[in-house]
């Protein structure tokens, strides 16, 4: 296994185990939190993929051990360069790998069932869980929630994203088209052989609509199994009620596409 350390962190959901592992990606040793039910029973395995980058959109325990109580053993990579891992988070680029090494490292893990893995995505998430979909085709599903798809149109909309993109991807996506088409999945999704659930708040600010439909839009046109879940009331966040119910409901999903 890529497990290097495994280590006990402070759950606070009391029927959930959580641990900080330090893992392989590639030569760089990252770190992610895991969670699982207190029992010794063999789960589903959940990789989730944080938004953000750095300490934006960190990965939030109380967030990972609501999807383990549903009945998962999951896995959540904190990307490299973060909190103590190596490297330095390059947003989808080769941190792709830190996904992919993380899906790899749930397969490998003695609770999970092997060929039920899925993939959850949310906000930049939605790329990395896309590109692990494409890169692992045996995900039993994959759920985008918020989900970038498009990285080009990222760049066009948040203004506020430009300075650190241009940074971490070198230019502009004028100057370096390749570099953006690269990170971007719609131009690969005839990879993809999971069911994908699209979910989506149709008033994002954070991460336009746009992204959903051109998804919806690129996998249908393949003939890809896509369902979509739009909230024509809602932004990027959710309300707390109204995201716990999303959270019980699309975990349901996940286990019905791993049974077909």
């Amino acid at each position: 296994m890529n497990i290097m350390e495994k280590f006990r962190f402070p759950s606070p959901n009391p029927q959930v185990n959580m641990y900080i592992i330090t893992y392989m990606s590639g030569s760089y040793k990252v770190k992610g939190l895991l969670a699982e039910p207190k029992d010794d029973l063999v789960y589903d395995g959940f990789l989730y993929l944080r938004g953000g980058i750095k300490s934006v959109g960190m990965v939030r325990p109380a967030r990972i051990g609501q999807f383990a109580s549903e009945g998962f053993v999951v896995f959540a990579p904190f990307y490299r360069g973060n909190r103590g891992g190596e490297g330095d988070e390059d947003f989808a680029g080769e941190d792709r790998m830190d996904a992919y090494s993380a899906f790899d490292l749930l397969k490998q893990y003695p609770r999970v069932a092997k060929n039920r893995i899925h993939v959850f995505g949310f906000s930049r998430g939605g790329v990395m869980a896309l590109h692990t979909a494409i890169h692992r085709k045996e995900a039993a599903s994959v759920v985008t929630w918020g989900g970038v798809s498009d990285m080009e149109l990222t760049y066009g909309e948040r203004k506020d994203l430009r300075r650190m993109m241009k940074r971490v991807i070198g230019g502009t996506p004028a100057k370096y088209p390749d570099r953006y088409k690269e990170r971007t999945p719609l131009y690969f999704l005839e990879k993809i052989e999971s069911p994908v659930l699209i979910i989506h708040g149709e008033h994002d600010q954070n991460v336009s609509f746009e992204h959903a439909k051109r998804l919806e839009e690129r996998l249908k046109l393949l003939k890809k199994p896509v369902e979509t879940w739009y909230f024509p009331n809602y932004t990027h966040y959710f309300p707390p009620i109204i995201n716990r119910q999303i959270v019980s409901d699309l975990c349901s999903w996940m286990k019905k596409q791993a049974l077909t």
